[in-house]
């Protein structure tokens, strides 16, 4: 994966997703050799000239203002990821400095005692790094995966052990794409990151489509509907939060039930086998 090719798909990607009427052009109708909007006129909408645009649009973006890439990112409808996602990517990468993944052991403590919240600690990259009981007895027993695999990524695209429901997958395997992107960003010069999302592009067909399309978008809240073997269907709200004393980790990732609904119960229900199974070892 090259920084210079990842600028130029990234804004071609977003050019050919805006047609003229949308940005206030007029279409006369004629047939156009590109998707999308024309160098030329994104350039124009933007006010810069082509020849800067181009050479953005190449992928050389060492020499490009904050000001000229904040007029691109308005020319071209860009959200507030996919534009710090821009300015990121078209600046030189800092120096990557990664330290091992160590999770302190009040973290684990905490962790413990969600009774009734499945939770995870994630890596950088997507790696899940701790876990409680309960979040195992939710989303299958993952821990027994090699250590290389147990990830989110291949959780959602190659095993069998995330339960969530065939109608959400779409929606949650491309939401998980978007926020690698946004770490793609934020790690810039991260061997391992650009490492795990080429093995991914390869080892998952979903995932290189999903890629291709260049989504950007944090992982922010979200809801599951997941399929569990003993309560059936169980729709679970997360929540990322950050961990900023722990900067070698991404963050805790924990799951709630709505108060009152039957996925609640149902929750409570899988909390109750656990620790009735936990209290038979000892």
């Amino acid at each position: 994966m090259d920084d210079r090719t990842e600028l130029s798909e990234f804004l071609k990607s977003r050019r050919a997703r805006l047609r003229p009427q949308d940005v206030g052009l007029r279409d006369y109708g004629a047939v156009r050799r590109v998707a999308g909007l024309r160098r030329e006129e994104l350039a124009r909408l933007a006010g810069v000239s082509i020849a800067h645009y181009t050479r953005l649009e190449q992928g050389n973006g060492d020499s490009v203002s904050d000001e000229v890439l904040d007029a691109i990112g308005a020319a071209l409808r860009l959200d507030a990821d996919e534009l710090a996602y821009l300015h990121r990517i078209a600046r030189r990468p800092a120096p990557c400095a990664r330290t091992a993944i160590a999770v302190r052991p009040s973290l684990r403590y905490l962790l413990d005692s969600f009774v009734m919240t499945p939770a995870l600690v994630i890596g950088p990259h997507t790696q899940i790094v701790a876990w409680n009981p309960l979040a195992v007895a939710v989303f299958g027993d993952f821990p027994v995966l090699p250590e290389d695999r147990r990830t989110i990524s291949h959780l959602l695209f190659t095993e069998p052990y995330l339960r969530l429901h065939p109608t959400g997958w779409e929606q949650a395997a491309r939401g998980h794409v978007a926020h690698l992107r946004v770490l793609l960003g934020r790690y810039r010069g991260d061997s391992e990151l650009v490492a795990h999302i080429d093995h991914m592009r390869d080892l998952s067909a979903d995932f290189a489509r999903m890629w291709a399309q260049h989504p950007v978008a944090q992982v922010r809240d979200r809801a599951y509907l997941l399929h569990h073997p003993v309560v059936g269907e169980l729709t679970l709200h997360g929540e990322l939060i950050a961990l900023p004393e722990e900067p070698s980790c991404w963050g805790l990732d924990m799951f709630a039930a709505e108060p009152g609904s039957a996925s609640e119960q149902a929750l409570r229900k899988i909390g109750n086998l656990e620790a009735a199974f936990s209290d038979s070892d000892n």
